[in-house]
C-alpha cells in the first residue's frame, strides 16, 4: 500500500515535546516509505493551567508552569525552525520534506499568527481548536471535563469551530475534529457515540466544507469513520492524513487503517503524493 503525506508532525522545535527530533522523524518516515512528511510545529498563544494530575502531567509542563501554575507557550523561532528544515532537506533528498504550522485557535490570534507566516515560507498550514473559554482563562477538554458536563463541552467545541472556519485565517486543513474525544470520560459517561452530537459535527463539517478547507484524518486515535461519511455527505472535498506524531517512532502510525477508511469513504490519492486526497469521479 502506498502511503499518503503524512501531514502533521512535531519535533523538538514543537514547545511542548522533548521528544521530538526531525532527523529521526526524517529516518522514520524512510524507513516506512512514506514519500511527503510535513513538520507542523505548534504556534500557540493561549496560556492554560498545567495539569497537577493524571495522564496529562508531566515533568516538562510543570517545569515551563509559572509560579501561579500557568504554561505559556514560547515565542516560535522561525529563523531556527526554517533552517533545520533545509538542513533535513539536504540530508535527505529522497523525502519530500514540507514546512508548516499548526496554529492553535488561529480566529483569536489573527494579527500574531499574520506576523509569523509573513516570517518565512510554510508549506502546510493546519488550523486547530486546542482549548475553551473556562472562567476567567481557557483549558483543554481534559482539564474541563472534570467540572464541566461532558455532553454540554463536546457541544460547546463543535460550536466553535464554525467561527473558527468562518474567516480568512490563512490555514488549509482543520486538524482533528474529534480532539474532544481522546480525553473523553468514557468511565463515567460511557463510550462516545457521535450519533449524540450528529447535528453538531454536521454543521461543523458543513462549514468547513463551504470555506474551501480540507478535514484532517487524525490517527493519534483513531477516527470515527461516522464523521468521515458525515464528511462526505456535506460536501468535503479533500481530506488529509496526520500522525500527530511527537516523536519519531509516531510518524505514519495507524495510517494503512486511515486510508482504507478513507478509500471506503469516497476519497482517493491526488496527482501526487503531495497532494491532500479529493473525492472519487
Amino acid at each position: 500500500m502506498a502511503l499518503p503525506a503524512d501531514s502533521h508532525v512535531h519535533t523538538e522545535w514543537s514547545w511542548d515535546t522533548t521528544a521530538g527530533d526531525m532527523v529521526g522523524s526524517c529516518e522514520r518516515a524512510v524507513a516506512v516509505g512514506l514519500p511527503v512528511i510535513a513538520f507542523t510545529e505548534h504556534l500557540d498563544h493561549i496560556s492554560w493551567p498545567a495539569p497537577t494530575s493524571g495522564p496529562y502531567m508531566s515533568a516538562e509542563l510543570t517545569a515551563a508552569a509559572d509560579p501561579d501554575g500557568l504554561v505559556h507557550p514560547p515565542p516560535f523561532d522561525v529563523t531556527g525552525y526554517l533552517a533545520a528544515v533545509d538542513e533535513c532537506r539536504d540530508r535527505f533528498p529522497g523525502l519530500r520534506i514540507l514546512s508548516g504550522l499548526e496554529v492553535g485557535e488561529p480566529h483569536w490570534h489573527a494579527e500574531q499568527v499574520a506576523a509569523i507566516l509573513a516570517a518565512g515560507t510554510f508549506d502546510r498550514v493546519l488550523g486547530s481548536l486546542h482549548c475553551l473559554p473556562d472562567g476567567d482563562g481557557y483549558g483543554e477538554p481534559w482539564a474541563l471535563y472534570p467540572h464541566r458536563d461532558p455532553f454540554e463541552l463536546v457541544r460547546e467545541y463543535l460550536a466553535e469551530i464554525p467561527r473558527m472556519v468562518a474567516g480568512n485565517e490563512p490555514f488549509a486543513i482543520l486538524a482533528h475534529i474529534d480532539y474532544p474525544l481522546r480525553s473523553w470520560p468514557a468511565d463515567t459517561s460511557g463510550p462516545f457515540n457521535p450519533a449524540l452530537f450528529e447535528e453538531e459535527f454536521r454543521y461543523a463539517l458543513s462549514t468547513t466544507a463551504a470555506s474551501g478547507r480540507a478535514l484532517e484524518i487524525n490517527t493519534r486515535i483513531p477516527m470515527d469513520a461516522t464523521i468521515l461519511k458525515w464528511w462526505h455527505e456535506e460536501g468535503g472535498d479533500a481530506v488529509s492524513f496526520g500522525s500527530d506524531a511527537h516523536r519519531p517512532d509516531l510518524v505514519a502510525n495507524g495510517f494503512p487503517e486511515a486510508v482504507a477508511m478513507a478509500e471506503a469513504h469516497g476519497f482517493r490519492p491526488g496527482r501526487t503524493a503531495y497532494d491532500l486526497w479529493g473525492r472519487a469521479a
